[in-house]
């Protein structure tokens, strides 16, 4: 697992086993401070704050978002912003040298995380997904995010940047008062 670039062409590879027990295991053996969280099954940002109890701005709202460098070269990126934010798709695409960058239909993001919609981790197991944080997520002692739709975990933001190791860029806008905060869209 590392935020370092991962250059690709064709199809993503595919995950094994569910990114959740691959995270629990890494967060344990590494030591990391880490709460579990029951809740409703819910993966809009917004609303699983609410039943968490989380400030929005401490929610990792977690997007794939597929760059095209080329027509043929494709390069994944797992866009991780603040709760209160949405995804920059001009600057990811800016920051990767590329001509577009788009979100990834949700069977890719599926696949390549290994997580259900709506609770993507912020953490990458697949080397053809670069792990890139936007920096005002980090700003807090502790982040919060879905590993299941039911379930969720708080977790000390030093433990996440030793343990996950990303690539801290500046990759989120705010959102307006009218758009709708969703984990799915990226909004």
């Amino acid at each position: 697992m590392t935020g370092g670039s991962a250059q690709q062409t064709g199809e993503p590879a595919f995950t094994q086993e569910p990114a959740s027990g691959r995270l629990l295991r890494l967060l344990e053996e590494g030591g990391a401070r880490f709460r579990r969280i029951e809740h409703e099954a819910e993966g809009r940002t917004d609303v699983v704050s609410a039943l968490r109890g989380n400030d929005l701005a401490q929610a990792a709202k977690c997007v794939v978002v597929r760059v095209k460098k080329t027509k043929k070269t494709s390069h994944y990126v797992l866009a991780t912003v603040p709760g209160d934010r949405r995804v920059d798709l001009g600057r990811i695409a800016e920051l990767c040298e590329a001509r577009h960058a788009m979100f990834a239909d949700q069977p890719t993001a599926e696949r390549l995380t290994g997580c259900t919609s709506g609770a993507i981790v912020p953490f990458t197991f697949d080397p053809a997904l670069e792990l890139v944080v936007d920096p005002a997520l980090l700003a807090h002692e502790e982040m919060f995010f879905n590993i299941e739709l039911d379930r969720s975990l708080a977790l000390d933001t030093e433990d996440y940047v030793r343990l996950a190791e990303p690539r801290v860029e500046s990759i989120s806008e705010e959102l307006a008062v009218s758009e709708e905060v969703s984990a799915d869209s990226g909004r």
